[in-house]
């Protein structure tokens, strides 16, 4: 008897003040969840949901974004009583701004929830996500690497070509600026259409709400640094030097080089005023030849071609740099891909009206252990995946496609809702296994098309990571592009409209009138730019103070 008020007792301090059974199992609570992004409804008898509710006594009801997010999450503070747990994807700052958030830190310890603990204190990252206030209001989504990370694929900015386009070139990539326009405007004139008529557009820009990066980001990345969204940081000298990328004479040269696409027809007007559904329309269908983008963004395109079985015009993700002519000479290094980032301010947040926000936490730190984080990420061994005789995880290629394609089998043996917005366990095991299937090169080689293995190595590679350089040691900021702009919001706002109105139209003006065109652009963005500049620098080194403590 002793024993079994012992066992109920250490239950009880888990999951909170909830009533637990005599069987020891919790009490059955529904948490009201909202997702900032659209999404599917799991099936009743989905096989993690259920699991869920039986070991932890939990059931979720799940609300899914079907409007504009912002809007939602206004709509969702004019509520009496917020979802007990709340995602807000791109704009979490509102909920934050609002103080509709609990405070996460003071129901996480070293005791209590081990594994949470483990992976917000090692090496000191939760210094660089509380608040100047000492607050932790989401433990990051994304970012946190376990171990050495293995990856097989550049999941965030590149410049994307056509693999068929490289396969007519003899299989010669390009690798800079110049060699990249080259190389599509010599295919177009000897392959005009694609082969069922359609023309070829050259290049797109997608320049769509948010999506505008693909307008503005390539500069930084053509000069040799990783993705700060608006500005580049000198991160060789001590005082982390930073300025806006945009209005600096090398930024001329990359929209000096749109310019002369577009005036080629490589380029389209169209393209300026795609929304984000055309532009990824347009990509599907095998008519654009190359863009700048992140892969996790137009990474569906890739997939309709490959369901399409046009292999030839999926994309490759490539590391331009620029040319020595537009930087004094200077030979460039690509860094592309950085050291994972934590994914701060991004996530689940329990909320202030949640009446068990211990047994979210709980739950958290259970999802956090290796059993849970195996059967959310691989799935159930002998069923979703086996073990070969050297200890490597693997799959068929049956069960390759249902964990990748099959959106009815996800629906029913995956809680993607849940788990993409909770923490998770990136990197590798301690055994060496991947955390993400995808990550583990066996399998993603595997699964690759006889036509992307023959492409491949055509080109003297196995992966397509191996087209990049190896990933930088993060800087002790993060990324800059994470940094809240709200202090100077308007000039900011300021900043992003006079690059909105005017880089499509220098990219579309008469060559003769680009120079005074590029001026009085540089002359407009001035003002902001330097207050954007100055604001971004004062923050960097704040950030590298407290990534020191």
């Amino acid at each position: 008897m002793k024993k079994m008020l012992a066992v109920l007792l250490a239950l009880a301090l888990i999951f909170g003040t909830a009533a637990v059974a005599e069987d020891g199992t919790p009490e059955l609570i529904t948490v009201t969840v909202f997702r900032g992004e659209a999404g599917e409804q799991p099936t009743a008898d989905n096989r993690i949901y259920r699991k869920i509710e039986e070991e932890l006594g939990i059931r979720f009801d799940i609300r899914f974004l079907t409007g504009d997010l912002d809007e939602t999450l206004l709509q969702i503070l004019s509520e009496d009583t917020y979802p007990d747990l709340i995602d807000g994807a791109n704009s979490d700052e509102i909920l934050e701004d609002a103080g509709i958030l609990i405070d996460l830190l003071p129901h996480i310890s070293e005791e209590k929830t081990p594994n949470l603990y483990k992976h917000l204190y090692t090496d000191n990252r939760i210094n660089q996500l509380v608040t100047d206030d000492g607050k932790l209001y989401i433990i990051p989504n994304y970012g946190i690497n376990y171990n050495q990370r293995s990856l097989t694929y550049a999941n965030g900015p590149a410049f994307f070509l056509q693999k068929q386009v490289i396969a007519w070139n003899n299989y010669k990539v390009p690798t800079t600026l110049n060699e990249y326009f080259d190389l599509i405007e010599r295919y177009i004139a000897a392959n005009p259409e694609t082969p069922e008529g359609v023309p070829y557009t050259g290049f797109a820009i997608l320049c769509d709400d948010w999506h505008r990066y693909c307008l503005v980001n390539p500069v930084q990345h053509l000069m040799g640094r990783p993705n700060d969204g608006d500005v580049i940081v000198d991160v060789s000298t001590p005082e982390y030097k930073t300025e806006t990328f945009i209005n600096q004479p090398y930024a001329k040269a990359y929209y000096a080089k749109l310019n002369e696409a577009f005036n080629k027809g490589l380029i389209r007007e169209e393209t300026f005023h795609w929304n984000y559904d055309q532009y990824m329309d347009a990509l599907s269908g095998g008519s654009v030849l190359g863009m700048f983008d992140q892969n996790w963004n137009m990474s569906a395109a890739n997939d309709a071609l490959y369901m399409s079985v046009k292999f030839e015009q999926t994309y490759l993700a490539l590391p331009l740099v620029y040319d020595p002519e537009y930087v004094d000479g200077r030979e460039i290094e690509e860094h592309y891909v950085n050291y994972d980032v934590m994914n701060k301010d991004r996530g689940f947040g329990i909320s202030v009206t949640c009446p068990y926000p211990e047994r979210l936490i709980a739950m958290m730190d259970t999802f956090l252990s290796d059993e849970w984080q195996l059967l959310f990420q691989w799935g159930i061994e002998g069923e979703d995946y086996y073990v070969d005789e050297n200890g490597r995880m693997r799959m068929t290629l049956e069960q390759f496609l249902a964990q990748a394609a099959d959106t009815e089998w996800k629906l029913a043996n995956k809680a993607l809702a849940i788990w993409e917005g909770c923490p998770k366990k990136e990197g590798t095991m301690d055994d060496g296994n991947a955390w993400a299937p995808m990550e583990q090169p066996e399998i993603y080689y595997d699964q690759m098309t006889d036509y992307d293995k023959e492409f491949l190595a055509a080109c003297g590679k196995k992966l397509p990571i191996d087209f990049f350089n190896p990933p930088l040691e993060l800087a002790p900021y993060g990324e800059a592009w994470q940094i809240d702009k709200d202090p100077i919001d308007m000039d900011y706002m300021d900043f992003e409209q006079i690059e909105d109105q005017w880089l499509p139209e220098i990219i579309m003006c008469d060559p003769a009138e680009l120079d005074s065109l590029w001026d009085d652009f540089v002359d407009e963005i001035s003002h902001s730019a330097a207050v954007y500049s100055e604001f971004m620098q004062e923050e960097i080194l704040k950030l590298v103070e407290k990534a020191a403590k």
